[in-house]
C-alpha cells in the first residue's frame, strides 16, 4: 500500500443497507472542511447492473471527495451483480481476488491526513475469495474502525456481533437514521452506552472528534 494516510480508518456495517456510504460521504466532507487532506476507498464493488453508474457507492463518495470513482474504486474491481464481490466475480466469469490483492492496490496521494477505506456488506460478509472486513483490518490495521449500524430494533445484537471480531482496535458505532423522538432508539442509544460501553454518536460529524482529536 503506497503513501500510507497519516490516521487509516475502516469504515464497516453490521449489515447491507445500514447507510455505510452516506456516513462515509458526510464524514469526508466535515473532515475536508476543517482543512484535513483527505482520500477515500473503495477497494471493492458490487451493485445491481441495472443501478445509475453515477450513484454506485464510488461514484457517491468520489464525489464527496472531489476525486474519480476510478481512483476511489479501481475499474477492474467494479462488478455489475447484486452479491457480495467475490461471488459476484465468479457469476461473472471474472477472476477470483484476495485480501492481499486489494491491499496491494490501495494508492493513496501524498500527505492524506485521513484516509477512509469503505468495506462492502456486513462486518462478516464476503469481500474477497479469502475473508471479510475483519481480515481486511488485520491487513490495513488501521487507526479507527467506524461501525455503522441502523438504529431501530436489533441494533444491540448488531453492534456486539459486529464490534466483537475488532477487538480492541479503537472503535465508534454510528447509530444511523437515529430519531431522537423515537423512545426504542433513544433506550438502543443508552444500553449500547451505558451497559455495552461503545463509543456511539448519530450524527457522522461527530466522528471527528474520536478520529483526530478535533472539537467535532
Amino acid at each position: 500500500m503506497a503513501n500510507r494516510p497519516e490516521r487509516l480508518v475502516l469504515v464497516a456495517g453490521t449489515g447491507t443497507e445500514v447507510g455505510k456510504t452516506w456516513v462515509a460521504c458526510r464524514l469526508v466532507r466535515a473532515l475536508r472542511r476543517r482543512g484535513l487532506i483527505v482520500a477515500v476507498r473503495k477497494p471493492v464493488q458490487s451493485y445491481d447492473p441495472d443501478d445509475d453508474p453515477t450513484e454506485t457507492d464510488a461514484a457517491l463518495l468520489a464525489h464527496a471527495a472531489g476525486d474519480h470513482p476510478a481512483i476511489v474504486c479501481p475499474r477492474h474491481r467494479w462488478y455489475p451483480a447484486a452479491m457480495a464481490p467475490p461471488m459476484a466475480a465468479a457469476a461473472l466469469g471474472r477472476p477470483g481476488f484476495t485480501i492481499a490483492d486489494l491491499v496491494d492496490e490501495l494508492a493513496w496521494p501524498p500527505a492524506v491526513g485521513v484516509g477512509l477505506v469503505e468495506t462492502a456488506g456486513g462486518v462478516r460478509s464476503p469481500l474477497a475469495d479469502d475473508g471479510d472486513a475483519v481480515t481486511l483490518a488485520e491487513a490495513l490495521d488501521p487507526e479507527h474502525v467506524v461501525l455503522v449500524a441502523d438504529a431501530g430494533l436489533g441494533v444491540v445484537n448488531a453492534v456486539r456481533l459486529a464490534a466483537a471480531p475488532f477487538g480492541r482496535r479503537p472503535l465508534t458505532v454510528v447509530l444511523n437514521r437515529f430519531d431522537p423522538d423515537d423512545e426504542l432508539h433513544l433506550r438502543n442509544l443508552e444500553w449500547l452506552v451505558e451497559r455495552d460501553g461503545y463509543e456511539v454518536v448519530t450524527d457522522p460529524e461527530d466522528l471527528v472528534a474520536p478520529i483526530v482529536g478535533w472539537p467535532s
